[in-house]
């Protein structure tokens, strides 16, 4: 396998199980919140923005391959593809879960706001921390493309 393959198979890891990480989390806080609109359909503003939060984990899989795109060379190395590769790897599958976890931490807030508790800001407080490793994937991934 040559170099800028490897390279390009990490921005593709990077950039493609964050995506799906962020649809699995914004469908799983969605779902939940198309059945507590049932109940509460006046709390529609905080089922949209609880809905939402998952989605940003998709974007941070996209700007880590504006941290490695200067690399992304036919004259790559085989220790920068590595290193490309390594970064979108884990960025990718740190995205993925930190995602899909969000998202059922906003499902259960919203459900919970769809039976009328004041979760909304509590809900937020929680899903705030799986979102923190994903933010320090992106973080690693920045302190990665500068060590190369």
């Amino acid at each position: 396998m040559s170099a800028i393959i490897l390279a390009y198979v990490g921005v593709i890891l990077m950039i493609g199980l964050s995506g799906i990480g962020s649809a699995f989390g914004v469908t799983i806080a969605g779902n939940a919140a198309v059945g507590a609109l049932k109940k509460n359909d006046e709390a529609f503003g905080n089922f949209m923005v609880l809905s939402a939060l998952p989605g940003s984990q998709g974007l941070y899989g996209f700007g880590g391959y504006f941290f490695i795109k200067t690399f992304l060379t036919p004259e790559i190395t085989m220790v920068q593809a590595a290193a490309v590769f390594a970064a979108g790897f884990f960025l990718g599958m740190v995205s993925l879960f930190s995602a899909i976890r969000q998202g059922q931490i906003c499902a259960n807030g919203i459900v919970g706001i769809g039976s009328g508790y004041d979760l909304f800001g509590k809900t937020m407080i929680l899903a705030v921390f799986p979102e923190l490793y994903a933010i320090v994937a992106l973080g690693a991934t920045f302190m990665i493309s500068t060590a190369i």
